[in-house]
């Protein structure tokens, strides 16, 4: 039982949730962290407990929301220097942490910095890599409610006690193709790490259309990116750049894909778009990076390989795939309801309960 509030299992708790400013909670586009976030604060809220939300004032979240910023500041171009805006977050939470029993961070790097400073638990996810600098020395220390959302990504500071919590999502996908589609699709951002250019090259490859739902450019470095790399890189096949869909556009084109294609560059984390597109009965073709062996299971979700050229020679493979199988391990696996009897079980260690 909680010391602080007396309540003991089951019980309803006050949680903060703390987003990043950049995206809205749920995002409209692309925002991984957000979509988790905003799944998190769905369910939280139907399952009973008071929740308030720490986001971009244009969030549309149940509960209690507390504008950390007026607008999301990805899609007004306002992300190349977030800090003071973090900082910010991290204030308010501190100031109101009095009203809650405990505070969940999403916001990477300023997670730590909220759970040293926090007289209350903190629960920590990171979404992001954490082979960055700014990590090299954070959980030499350690600290309780580190949560990783892969086994890939905890490996990198194995001496952290953390917890393993794979994403997921509330998914409404539509219904199987009677056959794969004949185009390939991407999804994410046109970034160097994301291995939008290997995507180009599988296009090429094959000789199949490369359908691209990814984010408009707004930063100085991804626009810079772009017209010095991308832009060059169309003409080497036939591609078509849809910008962002919304949700349900987003899932009719997975849906409707041949595979869709995953050739990161850089140790996936996790990979929302592998588990979005098997949810669809999209089979995934996919890089061997970071998270990815342990999300997609090779030869029954897709396929794994280490180029583009070998991931272009499984697209003969595709078809003795068995859609409906797919389709059905992933709304299991990825359930948003699994993902948050996860949290509830290391909300109830944190306190005690």
């Amino acid at each position: 039982m909680s010391a602080r509030t007396g309540r003991g299992a089951g019980q309803p708790l006050r949680i903060a949730q703390v987003a990043p400013p950049l995206e809205a909670v749920p995002p409209i586009g692309y925002g991984g962290t957000e979509r988790i976030v905003g799944e998190l604060v769905r369910e939280l809220d139907r399952r009973g407990h008071q929740v308030t939300t720490f986001a971009s004032g244009d969030s549309r979240v149940p509960g209690r929301l507390v504008p950390t910023v007026p607008w999301a500041l990805r899609p007004i171009g306002l992300g190349d220097d977030p800090t003071s805006s973090f900082r910010r977050t991290v204030e308010l939470v501190l100031e109101q942490q009095d009203s809650f029993d405990l505070i969940h961070a999403h916001v990477d790097p300023w997670n730590l910095e909220l759970a040293r400073r926090a007289q209350i638990p903190v629960v920590s996810t990171f979404h992001r890599r954490l082979d960055a600098p700014w990590a090299r020395d954070a959980f030499h220390d350690g600290g309780r409610g580190l949560v990783a959302v892969s086994r890939d990504q905890a490996r990198v500071h194995p001496t952290a006690d953390w917890t393993v919590i794979h994403h997921g999502l509330t998914f409404h996908p539509p219904p199987l193709a009677e056959a794969l589609g004949e185009d390939f699709c991407f999804v994410g951002r046109m970034a160097p790490e994301k291995g939008f250019l290997d995507a180009i090259e599988i296009a090429r490859l094959t000789g199949r259309r490369l359908m691209v739902a990814a984010k408009t450019p707004t930063l100085a470095i991804e626009i810079e990116y772009h017209d010095a790399v991308i832009a060059p890189a169309l003409d080497r096949a036939d591609v078509t750049i849809l910008g962002e869909l919304s949700e349900a556009d987003r899932d009719a084109l997975v849906a409707g894909s041949r595979a869709s294609l995953v050739p990161s560059a850089g140790p996936e984390p996790f990979g929302l778009v592998v588990i979005e597109a098997l949810a669809c009965g999209t089979p995934v073709l996919a890089r061997r990076a970071g998270a990815i062996p342990e999300i997609l299971r090779d030869g029954i979700d897709g396929f794994i390989g280490d180029d583009a050229q070998q991931l272009a020679f499984f697209d003969e493979r595709l078809d003795g795939l068995d859609r409906a199988a797919i389709q059905a391990a992933a709304l299991e696996r990825f359930d948003v309801g699994r993902m948050v009897d996860a949290y509830e079980a290391l909300y109830a260690r944190l306190l005690g309960t």
